[in-house]
């Protein structure tokens, strides 16, 4: 009973020297493409994500974020061609919360794993190039009616589903009290009927 009690005080103690060594709290931002995967990579080109978090550190080993994030994907030419539409794309905008576990904070490259789920917000648009009436100005002759290139929504809709994600990433120490990272996470949006969303975000960023 001795040893155990002083094992969980020795315990307690080590965390608490580990998180007096590392910031309280942690931000980052992030961005770079995403590739569509399944069904979606059927229907989508790759795209393009950017995002941004804050979170807390428990300890060096472990961290709990909240993450923010958008994706962009527009729709392929062959879908497009079956649509009968010009042009269209998908986007995804997600609100997650993810542990993160660093398995060598001290190591000079920090490898770390993640998974977390959250709330999925996929609003799709099928649109088309126009033009719309504006006002042009001119010094010499004034206001004058002009065209201006506009993008028409054809058709828009939107839905908000469950999701997971879950990456692997590394991290690399700055001079500026951050770390500079790139990671890979495999992302899954439950739409329904047995029907998902695949995607790959690959981004790079900066942790502080």
């Amino acid at each position: 009973m001795r040893l155990f009690t002083i094992s969980c005080g020795l315990l307690l103690l080590s965390m608490a020297a580990a998180a007096q060594e590392i910031p309280r709290f942690t931000f980052n931002i992030n961005g770079g493409f995403t590739q569509p995967r399944g069904p979606l990579g059927v229907r989508t080109d790759s795209g393009w994500n950017a995002g941004a978090g804050a979170g807390y550190n428990f300890n060096s080993y472990v961290s709990l974020t909240g993450q923010f994030a958008f994706n962009d994907l527009g729709i392929n030419s062959s879908t497009l061609n079956g649509l009968n539409v010009p042009d269209g794309n998908i986007h995804v905008l997600s609100a997650t919360l993810e542990p993160v576990v660093h398995l060598v904070p001290r190591s000079p490259v920090d490898l770390y794993l993640t998974e977390g789920g959250g709330l999925y917000h996929v609003p799709r648009e099928l649109t088309q190039p126009g033009l719309a009436s504006a006002v042009g100005f001119d010094p010499f002759f004034g206001f004058y009616p002009t065209a201006v290139p506009v993008t028409q929504v054809l058709s828009s809709y939107s839905v908000n589903k469950p999701g997971w994600n879950a990456g692997i990433g590394f991290a690399v120490g700055t001079k500026w009290h951050g770390k500079v990272f790139a990671e890979a996470r495999y992302t899954q949006v439950v739409i329904g009927n047995e029907r998902y969303m695949d995607y790959i975000p690959v981004s790079f960023g900066f942790r502080w």
